[in-house]
């Protein structure tokens, strides 16, 4: 069977080309909740339709994905949740966020965030809402790119300049109209933010919305990192300050506590 080269962990792999494309339906299908005819996921992954067509198949009969009434659109099923659950449940980080999140949203009255880089974007692992009624937009699992969040900066800012010139994807995705895409000016911001111990988004993700955040260390395959979140009408520069103070404090405690598993 025909196969490719791959990464991972740092070491090649020759991939099983059958494998490969069961893992690739499901990456396509879990972008922003997608749902896609058998030509789209056909014309995307580059592959036969009758090959996909038989993949599918017993992807919906063992409930990786479903279908819709019609029989033509495809969409994630209850395994891929219940799969989803799983990890979320048996990660150490993820599980003892619990207490710092709640503890960090009463005490800003703002949404929070633990994300962790993979690749080139942050994905949301655990969030608390903000207990006002104007809010952002966010859910477990979303995927938004690091170079645009302060999630994703307060991670990059961990590594030198050459290894965050190799870890992106460049030219970078502009998402407002104040994203940072320029090489230099990201690493002036990643350079701040190593200094001062936080990074901050300014409406570079979502227009009108600042972040603070800070990083838990970087773990063997990633980074992770605690965040806040609000509205830039009740987040001026004062106010900043003193949520990045709470979210240090925050992510502080969360090291404590990963230390003692000897996570970090």
């Amino acid at each position: 069977m025909e196969s490719v080269t791959a990464t991972a962990r740092g070491r090649k792999v020759e991939e099983v080309k059958s494998a490969a494309r069961v893992l690739e339906v499901l990456e396509l299908l879990g972008q922003d909740g997608a749902r896609l005819s058998l030509a789209e996921m056909a014309s995307a992954m580059s592959v036969p339709k009758s090959s996909l067509h038989a993949i599918l198949r017993t992807m919906e009969a063992r409930r990786w994905v479903d279908v819709d009434p019609s029989g033509t659109r495809y969409s994630l099923g209850l395994k891929a949740l219940l799969t989803g659950t799983a990890y979320l449940e048996g990660d150490d980080v993820a599980s003892l966020a619990g207490p710092v999140l709640d503890a960090l949203a009463e005490e800003t009255g703002e949404a929070v965030h633990l994300g962790r880089l993979d690749g080139t974007n942050i994905v949301y692992l655990a969030k608390r809402e903000s207990r006002h009624a104007l809010r952002m937009y966010s859910a477990v699992g979303r995927r938004l790119p690091a170079h645009a969040t302060a999630l994703g900066k307060a991670v990059l800012s961990q590594y030198d300049p050459a290894e965050v010139q190799r870890r992106l994807n460049w030219p970078l995705e502009r998402l407002t109209p104040d994203t940072v895409v320029e090489p230099e000016a990201l690493l002036g911001q990643l350079a701040q933010a190593r200094l001062r111990g936080w990074a901050v988004d300014d409406g570079e993700n979502a227009v009108d919305i600042r972040c603070v955040a800070v990083a838990l260390g970087v773990a063997p395959d990633g980074g992770d990192a605690l965040s806040c979140s609000a509205p830039r009408t009740r987040m001026d520069d004062a106010r900043m300050e003193e949520v990045a103070q709470a979210v240090t404090e925050a992510a502080h405690s969360l090291r404590t506590l990963l230390k003692r598993i000897g996570q970090r």
